[in-house]
């Protein structure tokens, strides 16, 4: 058997893939329009599911208006053909159309001829067709597991054990626990190649500790910037011009609805703080308990002068 390789047109190459925009903002390569629920309308499945809940419903009750107007104005062709509704009436035909979609049945308005049996057949079928649609597409949206993770604004970069650690902070908003979670942190940066050719790479960096059995209250995440690090040599100018980014991905198994569950956040090179250190958020109380205060969750101070 042969096959035969197609070539496409530059233009049918141009629209099969379209331009993509890049940006750099506060120190973040941004992909416009990545994400934004208007970017899926080549898919309409995904349209459906990330485009905003009031956007959802505003379009199930636009499309259930136009079905029901459509065969109204069927029924209105078919002349006198429902039973027990004025003739010209579209009012009539389009509630006796509410009934029949809808599978109400109330027994005023029937169908009395051949054509409008016709109609009410294909309008029952979509009828079907469409709860299911519309029940399966709300479940979707309904059962999407979603993890409440903050992570701190900035990451900062000081001694640990003596050495130079980059540090940020995380925390389970839902008091739950996200069983297994693992944490994975890159660092994308401007490269040039010995051929001398421009690379956006990768990097994985780490972790002192990238998994723990139960995520509950906060987690202090740790990369130790020894020689085999990424970061080994780098200063805050050098994060600058070679638009340095950290990339966290967080992932664990939310014990609740027992599905997994995806955080994400990044760090800018302006947001990776050098020689700065978090504020203590573990507090004991006068009759020995511990807690943790959030309210500094943020907060950093220098390592010469603290506050």
């Amino acid at each position: 058997m042969k096959f035969r390789l197609k070539r496409l047109s530059p233009k049918k190459r141009q629209r099969l893939i379209p331009p993509i925009q890049i940006q750099v903002r506060d120190g973040k390569f941004e992909i416009m329009g990545i994400g934004a629920w208007h970017s899926y309308w080549r898919d309409p499945y995904h349209l459906l599911l990330t485009i905003p809940w009031t956007g959802f419903l505003l379009l199930i009750c636009t499309s259930y208006l136009t079905i029901n107007a459509l065969f109204a104005l069927s029924y209105l062709i078919g002349g006198d053909c429902i039973a027990n509704a004025r003739p010209g009436s579209f009012l009539d035909v389009f509630f006796f159309s509410v009934q029949t979609l809808a599978s109400i049945g109330y027994g005023a308005m029937y169908p009395k001829t051949t054509y409008a049996n016709i109609i009410v057949t294909i309008e029952a079928m979509i009828g079907l067709v469409g709860i299911a649609l519309m029940t399966g597409l709300a479940f979707a949206r309904f059962s999407r597991p979603t993890a409440r993770v903050v992570f701190s604004r900035v990451a900062v970069i000081t001694s640990h054990n003596q050495m130079p650690t980059l540090i940020f902070r995380s925390a389970n908003k839902r008091r739950n626990m996200i069983l297994e979670a693992q944490m994975r942190v890159y660092l994308m940066r401007d490269e040039v190649t010995l051929e001398g050719q421009f690379i956006r790479r990768f990097h994985d960096l780490k972790l002192l500790t990238n998994q723990t059995p139960s995520f509950t209250l906060s987690w202090s995440v740790m990369h130790v910037i020894d020689e085999f690090s990424p970061l080994y040599g780098m200063t805050p100018e050098s994060l600058t011009q070679t638009n340095t980014i950290l990339i966290i991905s967080l992932s664990g198994l939310d014990e609740t609805v027992a599905q997994i569950v995806h955080a994400r956040h990044t760090y800018g090179a302006n947001e990776i703080l050098w020689n700065n250190q978090f504020v203590d958020i573990f507090h004991r109380t006068p009759d020995g308990h511990r807690y943790i205060d959030y309210n500094r969750f943020h907060d950093v101070f220098p390592l010469d002068e603290k506050s």
